[in-house]
């Protein structure tokens, strides 16, 4: 493992991520991910931790890979699941939170629709003075920080297998294409490849990306750098590195990856498309619309998919184009990395 000290308690966003941080995430998941290809998978190195995952929302994947991180390094796991909670019965967020407290654990994982729930469960962490640390697994429309980790950790080790670094994408042009308004993976996605130095394109119809999110994207940055947090950020322009476009022509122009979004029409409080076959017609990824792309493209998708709308069916199962599936793969390895980083510190 690299030997690296790390300080971060929670990882609640990827806003003031240093350089170093991401570099530790990529080369402690790497080193996981080779033990993941052992015949035997298991390391001791969460032996006798407690590892609650807190999912107030539906998941599939960051839940199942979180669970199986978890078991990987020797944790005992607890899944919560609201419907069949005592939150039926009129019990708090922080309540549940300390009741699993009082059980022992050690690390909680936390996914809730509304933006900050896991902010707000470290803050009374931290303030019942405890050494629980806890991990943001998607927060409304806020951020999905280990989604953003997966997708940078499957893109740097395309690239450089051995010895994965943000360095890697400096330079390089990745188009992001989809419901951005609402995507908390898309707001992390846009922090980690901005530090990295990459060349950051999104694109979508008006309705979903407003022409001010550019500005919102900078104003998070300097609050940031406001209340004295040290951020690559800070000596980056994002309004140089971040492009937004409602044609999805310019945006896929001699990109070197693709990332389609999910529309979230969970989340959507107005009709903000004429229809879904308009949508795919105009912003749906097709292997014809990647012509515009470098000849090595690559395409990713966080999942869950809408066959036919956001990507073509054919090109997501095209294993010269797409992955998907393995950001499915990295998943496991990069939490494994999470995991292990704020929790080897407490045994």
């Amino acid at each position: 493992m690299p030997t690296t000290t790390w300080n971060r308690h929670h990882i609640l966003s990827l806003a003031d991520f240093t350089t170093t941080e991401y570099d530790t995430v990529l080369q402690t998941a790497a080193s996981f991910q080779e033990v993941l290809s052992r015949r035997t998978k298991k390391v001791p190195t969460l032996q006798g931790q407690v590892v609650a995952n807190l999912f107030f929302e539906s998941s599939t994947r960051t839940r199942s890979s979180f669970e199986l991180a978890a078991k990987r390094l020797s944790a005992d796991t607890l899944n919560f699941a609201a419907a069949t909670s005592s939150m039926t019965k009129g019990e708090t967020i922080l309540d549940t939170a300390k009741t699993y407290l009082a059980m022992g654990t050690d690390i909680m994982v936390v996914r809730h629709r509304e933006a900050g729930v896991p902010n707000a469960i470290a803050a009374e962490m931290d303030r019942l003075g405890v050494k629980v640390s806890v991990l943001n697994a998607g927060d409304g429309q806020h951020e999905h920080p280990s989604q953003a980790l997966l997708d940078l950790f499957t893109i740097t080790t395309l690239i450089d297998p051995d010895h994965p670094r943000l360095e890697l994408l400096k330079g390089k042009k990745i188009a992001i294409i989809g419901d951005i308004l609402h995507s908390r993976v898309a707001r992390s996605n846009i922090w980690s490849l901005i530090a990295s130095g990459a060349e950051v394109h999104l694109a979508a119809p008006p309705t979903l990306l407003p022409k001010l999110f550019a500005e919102y994207i900078l104003e998070e940055t300097e609050g940031q750098e406001a209340a004295g947090e040290k951020s690559i950020l800070s000596s980056l322009s994002p309004n140089q590195q971040l492009f937004i476009h409602w044609q999805l022509e310019p945006a896929l122009q001699n990109a070197d990856f693709v990332m389609t979004l999910r529309l979230q029409k969970e989340r959507m409080t107005a009709h903000l498309l004429p229809s879904l076959r308009e949508y795919h017609q105009l912003f749906g990824i097709t292997r014809a619309k990647l012509q515009l792309c470098k000849p090595n493209v690559k395409v990713l998708h966080p999942g869950p998919v809408n066959r036919g709308v956001e990507i073509s069916s054919d090109l997501m199962d095209d294993p010269e184009f797409s992955l998907i599936q393995s950001q499915v793969t990295s998943g496991v390895a990069v939490r494994m990395a999470l995991l292990y980083l704020i929790g080897s510190g407490k045994v």
